[in-house]
């Protein structure tokens, strides 16, 4: 016997490798065929389209406004130059940008509030039990449902100087004037009654959607834990703010996130009402990025200004997101 032999030379030492890596090639095919990984590959192959969705409509417009806002891009224009930050530059220098960036704030926080009281009084009469409870139900969903253009179109009929429906209801139960004179509201021809009226469609429109989404937590919260608050002597409002709402707390929050980004990049019921007008007074970013973007031809600077409502939305979405992961824990 040779001492390599014996002590375990070269030659053992190669089977010894060769062995750890057929075992190591062995465990890694293995784990691939395992039912963990099985699972994994399914719930990624699930999610892919999902994901793919989400790339292509909304990754792919965002990456291509940013380069728009960064550029001189024009309509007429075929080539567009790099101008860095010089379309932000501009809309902050702009006073109307800030008169519109206001009135966004005030048309989403205000719509906010009214229809979070509204949705949440609707949720809790859709709870009693009556007759045709579910008819009532199906009905609630019309304004949320129709063409945004009809129902708009509707609301500036009866927002009409002369013919408003509104304002002949109000003067028969004497709450104003007849027509022509001062007490008679002209609702989309005076700035401060302009905004208001925007903000009515809004919330009547939406506001489905808050009960809807209030209905369905209402409904998942389990009766012997409310009967239980009952018995030990709890108030109803008790029982709303200390039993339902920690429990629809994720619900509530999904809910709030999704109004507010619709609420905040609403185009349509402004712009079908009153264009921005009186005197700017309903102006609101995505009226304005439209105007500047599409009617006036800047592509560049209306891109910039549709920008401006990420930061506005980032932050409250970091905070929502956050405070719902925290509430899985």
């Amino acid at each position: 016997m040779t001492l390599s032999s014996s002590s375990g030379g070269p030659d053992a030492a190669g089977a010894r490798a060769a062995a750890i890596s057929v075992a190591s090639r062995a465990r890694a095919s293995g784990w691939f065929r395992s039912q963990t990984s099985r699972r994994l590959s399914f719930g990624y192959l699930l999610l892919a389209p999902a994901v793919l969705y989400v790339l292509l409509l909304v990754g792919a417009p965002f990456v291509f406004s940013l380069y728009l806002s960064l550029s001189d891009a024009n309509v007429g224009d075929p080539v567009a130059t790099f101008v860095g930050l010089g379309n932000f530059r501009a809309a902050l220098e702009s006073d109307v940008f800030y008169i519109a960036l206001q009135n966004s704030i005030v048309f989403t926080v205000v719509g906010a509030i009214f229809k979070g009281l509204l949705g949440t009084t609707l949720a809790f009469l859709l709870l009693q039990p009556f007759w045709g409870r579910k008819f009532v139900r199906g009905l609630v969903v019309i304004p949320f449902t129709l063409p945004i253009s009809i129902s708009v179109l509707s609301w500036k009929w009866m927002y009409d100087s002369q013919f408003s429906v509104i304002n002949w209801f109000l003067s028969r139960i004497g709450l104003i004037g007849s027509y022509g004179s001062p007490d008679w509201p002209v609702w989309l021809g005076q700035p401060h009654l302009a905004l208001a009226a925007c903000i009515i469609v809004n919330v009547w429109r939406t506001f489905p959607f808050s009960a809807i989404v209030l209905l369905a937590g209402f409904t998942s919260v389990p009766t012997e834990i409310l009967d239980a608050a009952r018995v030990d002597g709890t108030s109803f409002m008790q029982r709303f703010r200390f039993v339902v709402v920690p429990m629809i707390a994720p619900i509530l929050l999904i809910g709030f996130l999704f109004d507010t980004v619709f609420t905040l990049s609403d185009l349509s019921i402004v712009y079908l009402l009153t264009q921005g007008g009186p005197a700017n007074a309903t102006k609101i970013l995505p009226v304005l990025a439209y105007q500047v973007g599409i009617q006036a031809g800047a592509l560049g600077r209306g891109a910039a200004i549709s920008l401006f409502l990420f930061p506005l939305l980032m932050p409250l979405m970091i905070l929502l997101l956050r405070n719902l992961r925290r509430r899985e824990y």
